[in-house]
């Protein structure tokens, strides 16, 4: 089996600049480049309402049936419900940064995230990508600008990393994203914002690579919410250079295996790191869901137990409310018996099958809920669907950054 180290990919070039566009006067222009052209696949919004780079980004994806090699990225300002000349601003940015980093416009993938609403100065923006070019680097540093100019609200970097090395092969695959609140994503396929973008050397087509990048979000970013909003920008975009001369229908099944593992470990810690990093969050919770017919059912009551304001201020105080998990499960929409249900907080058997469990001790179950993570399991039965999913707490503080994010 593969040894795990942590090397970034070849074949890649990160870097940073500032261009005026957050008002922190933080950097703000994010740009990654392939030496060649990369295989990518990618997951967006299904939002119904996108903003102008998700759409000029399906559009280039589809016209070069999954070719990227420059990724352009500006925070602090989403580019959504900008009308016709936000499509134009990310179809000018496209334009000319496949002039500076020397590929056609369509070989250019944007995203934006910040405020909504807003014209993006694509003047400052532009004006920011010959610097980002003189800066591009290959090393540590460099991917870690990248990684902190993407974000906005959020307090920290989030970035994930994996080698895997045996006698013959190596391949690396780096991640990064960001996120704090409008978390609630429901990413498909190409037809407050999470960005996600990872890296890897592997060489492998751009139908294979979406088979893999699929069931990894649908375990990690699609299994997480902070407060239910589910973006106009979110984005999930992994980019394969294929510098390691590692071709995925060349080795062995066993190192298929590993890379898929370590593909979906990345997805997991960067997931819970937008989760812990949520805004306002002091709770960290883990929803087991599981006894029901299918995985799709367990996912439903996990969501609707996650997005429960009710559920989500009790958390916030180590309140052990089981009454309002019961209730989030039961207008899910999914059948069930609430005489099979049984609920643990923390290991902690709170209801046992249509009652409060004998014994319970609601000063334990308190301090249980007082650490920063713990798990909250429902079982409803002997079905064999299951979902484990990621949520956080509701607080104050989430109140007072959201009622004031505009102003």
């Amino acid at each position: 089996m593969p040894s795990i180290r942590k090397e970034l990919p070849r074949g890649f070039r990160w870097a940073a600049v500032k261009a005026g566009i957050k008002a922190s006067g933080r950097t703000d222009v994010a740009v990654a480049v392939a030496d060649r052209t990369a295989s990518a696949a990618v997951m967006f919004t299904k939002n119904q309402v996108v903003a102008a780079p998700v759409t000029i980004g399906r559009r280039n994806i589809a016209a070069t049936q999954g070719q990227v090699r420059a990724l352009v990225i500006n925070a602090g300002n989403a580019n959504c419900a900008t009308g016709p000349l936000g499509l134009q601003v990310a179809e000018q940015t496209c334009a000319t940064a496949g002039e500076i980093f020397g590929c056609p416009a369509t070989e250019v993938f944007p995203s934006s995230t910040g405020i909504i609403g807003v014209p993006l100065p694509v003047e400052k923006l532009i004006a920011a990508l010959p610097n980002a070019h003189a800066r591009l680097a290959s090393n540590q540093a460099a991917a870690e600008a990248f990684a902190t100019a993407i974000m906005t609200t959020d307090t920290k970097m989030k970035v994930s990393q994996a080698t895997l090395e045996d006698a013959e092969s190596s391949v690396r695959i780096f991640g990064c994203c960001k996120g704090a609140g409008m978390i609630g994503p429901q990413l498909g396929p190409p037809h407050a914002t999470m960005l996600v973008y990872l890296f890897t050397d592997l060489q492998i087509d751009p139908s294979d690579l979406r088979g893999l990048l699929e069931p990894a979000v649908e375990a990690s970013f699609n299994s997480i919410s902070v407060d239910g909003d589910t973006s106009t920008n979110d984005t999930v975009l992994i980019l394969a250079s294929g510098a390691s001369g590692v071709k995925w229908t060349s080795v062995q099944r066993s190192f298929q295996d590993e890379f898929c593992a370590e593909l979906q470990r990345v997805c997991d810690d960067l997931a819970h790191a937008i989760i812990d990093d949520g805004e306002g969050v002091t709770h960290v919770v883990t929803l087991d869901v599981s006894g029901l017919p299918d995985d799709a059912s367990a996912k439903t009551i996990a969501k609707s137990i996650a997005h429960s304001p009710l559920c989500k201020t009790a958390w916030s105080s180590a309140d052990p409310n089981w009454g309002r998990i019961l209730c989030a499960a039961g207008y899910a929409g999914v059948p069930f018996d609430a005489a099979d249900v049984t609920i643990t907080i923390g290991g902690v058997r709170i209801f046992d099958h249509g009652m409060r469990a004998d014994g319970y001790d609601e000063a334990a179950v308190h301090e249980k809920m007082q650490q920063r993570e713990y798990t909250i399991a429902v079982n409803f039965g002997s079905g064999p669907g299951h979902s484990k999913f990621l949520t956080c707490d509701l607080t104050v503080e989430y109140v007072h950054i959201n009622a004031d994010y505009s102003t």
